[in-house]
């Protein structure tokens, strides 16, 4: 709790102090776009104190659109106590009346983290390190009402090495097709009051694309938002799991925590395959700022510790959540969580769902 009090203190500090200055950072010629600089500072067991920058734009691809979102556009830089560090690019674009979504990313970075091993004399943590670069682009099309069905590809490299040599080094890449349809009746993107977003995923690295390893991945996700005090609050809740089907490489496996489920940080419970199901309450007392209060449940399978298998991990915690923009909902915030025997503060950009 001292460290998260801490954090939050000093996010408020640093962000009027970047806020002031980036008031005048807007555009002069092109006043429909918002930029904004936000410092980046969170904290877990894992990854230790991360600190960072991340600007980002809020901007219409056309302005004579008056039915698509906001695009957006930006980047993080983000440097860890524990000597990780992590660089990334990303675009989201609505364009013609919502009828296309896209997204472009890039992500680059050595990640030092930690995994559990039982099947050994002396169970216990063993560190890892993973060098990674991830490129993807991706198109959503509108069908009919509100479905939309999407094509996306994605490149990954990754360098794997462990501590102690508990498993081999290794240098792997894979390239994955994704098919995804959307059902989406939010009334927002960033910050939805009401409406639903059904979402369903199927990731597939074939053989014929030159992947080590043959496998599928199937995601599903369920959110419903409901306004709640006069419509003043939201009341969200999530439903999700995503299963490794066929051979799982370690740096594909699904790890519970972060968004599913917040509260596990030290990358214990790794597996083939995660469900979840959690709620939140977002209270808004001003105009720019609120709080969250959220809780959840998780299970797993195909863990590596079979004992770890389709136990129950709960989870739970607070946050405070500012927006940055002034013609935008689009809120950044804190959140601290713990679960069972664990915990985790987290910066967010938007929401967790």
């Amino acid at each position: 709790m001292r460290h998260f009090l801490l954090l939050f203190f000093f996010i408020i500090f640093a962000y009027s102090s970047f806020g002031q200055k980036t008031k005048d950072s807007v555009f002069k010629k092109e006043k429909k776009i918002e930029l904004r600089v936000m410092p980046y500072l969170s904290y877990n067991r894992n990854l230790e104190t991360m600190l960072g920058v991340i600007p980002m734009m809020m901007y219409k691809a056309n302005e004579k659109d008056t039915i698509s979102p906001k695009s957006m556009s930006g980047m993080s830089a983000i440097y860890t106590t524990n000597k990780s560090y992590f660089v990334a690019f990303f675009n989201k674009w609505y364009l013609n009346q919502d009828q296309w979504r896209l997204k472009l990313f890039f992500f680059t970075g050595n990640q030092n983290s930690q995994f559990y091993v039982d099947d050994i004399e002396e169970p216990d943590f063993y560190d890892y390190g993973t060098k990674t670069t991830v490129a993807s682009a991706g198109a959503q099309r509108k069908l009919v009402g509100r479905f939309y069905a999407g094509l996306s590809y994605t490149f990954a490299h990754y360098n794997t090495t462990y501590e102690d040599n508990i498993s081999p080094s290794s240098v792997s890449y894979s390239n994955a097709l994704v098919i995804n349809l959307l059902y989406d009746t939010r009334n927002a993107v960033y910050y939805p009051t009401e409406g639903y977003k059904i979402r369903l995923d199927w990731s597939t690295y074939p053989k014929f694309m030159d992947n080590e390893l043959a496998s599928n991945r199937v995601s599903v996700q369920a959110n419903k938002y409901i306004p709640a005090r006069g419509n003043k609050d939201v009341i969200a809740v999530r439903a999700y799991g995503k299963f490794g089907l066929g051979n799982v490489a370690f740096e594909q496996q699904s790890t519970i925590g972060n968004t599913d489920i917040r509260g596990y940080s030290e990358g214990k419970y790794r597996g083939a395959g995660i469900m979840d199901i959690q709620g939140e309450y977002r209270y808004n007392f001003g105009t720019k700022t609120g709080l969250v209060g959220f809780a959840g449940l998780a299970t797993m399978y195909g863990s590596d510790t079979p004992s770890f298998d389709w136990k129950l991990y709960p989870g739970a915690g607070a946050g405070f959540r500012y927006n940055p923009f002034k013609k935008s909902k689009f809120n950044v915030g804190l959140d601290g969580a713990v679960g069972k025997g664990d915990w985790g503060i987290y910066f967010r950009i938007g929401e967790a769902f």
